[in-house]
């Protein structure tokens, strides 16, 4: 049986790191699958997969192709899959229903979407309707045009007193986990200490709960 949002969860301060990795293929899943607690289903695919600039060009649709063929390979990990851009930020009701068709029609145990405080009715909204979610706090890769490229965060504390407000924000609303992306070393430790969730670095401290 594959590990579940709750199995992941319960890795918090663990022993071990979790272990994270990216699958958009069905034959990237077979190799990865074993070694994995996390399997991504990311929007990265966007540039990795089909040249794009930036992951703003993933839709729906794309990322539910490649989610199914993930999960009928996935044995092990637990998969979670990114929510496009567009598909979420508007409002909680149009998170909740784009949340449930990827749910539906992959059969995934959970999805990630991007931002902090921001983000916590639509996180609470989509838990409370038996959808985990994995948050996505720092270096958000959906924002890229809207902050003029990417940018490590954390540099300063204005930015750092908004990423712990951020963490606990997630935390309250009840996500499993959240990843932490491109922020300083130290401040991405210091969120770590801060929240109860297990934290998933990507180019922040190897002090995070769990690495991509």
């Amino acid at each position: 049986m594959r590990k579940t949002p709750d199995f992941i969860r319960n890795l918090k301060n663990a022993d071990q790191k979790i272990v994270c990795l990216t699958a958009y293929t069905a034959p990237m899943a077979t190799i990865l699958d074993r070694h994995c607690d996390l399997l991504l289903v990311g929007d990265s695919i966007g540039m990795a997969l089909y040249g794009m600039d930036n992951t703003l060009g993933v839709t729906m649709d794309i990322i539910i192709a490649h989610g199914k063929a993930v999960m009928r390979t996935a044995q092990n990990a637990c998969v979670v899959i990114d929510m496009p851009y567009g598909s979420y930020e508007s409002s909680p009701a149009l998170a909740l229903e784009n949340a449930r068709r990827i749910m539906r029609e992959t059969g995934c145990d959970g999805v990630k979407l991007e931002g902090g405080q921001e983000m916590e009715e639509t996180i609470s909204l989509l838990v409370g309707n038996n959808i985990p979610v994995m948050a996505h706090i720092g270096l958000q890769p959906q924002s890229v045009e809207k902050e003029g490229g990417y940018k490590v965060k954390g540099k300063n504390a204005e930015e750092v007193a908004r990423l712990l407000e951020d963490a606990k924000s997630i935390e309250r609303a009840g996500a499993f986990a959240v990843v932490i992306e491109g922020t300083i070393e130290n401040v991405a430790q210091q969120i770590t200490h801060s929240v109860s969730i297990p934290t998933i670095g990507i180019g922040a401290s190897a002090q995070c709960d769990g690495q991509v």
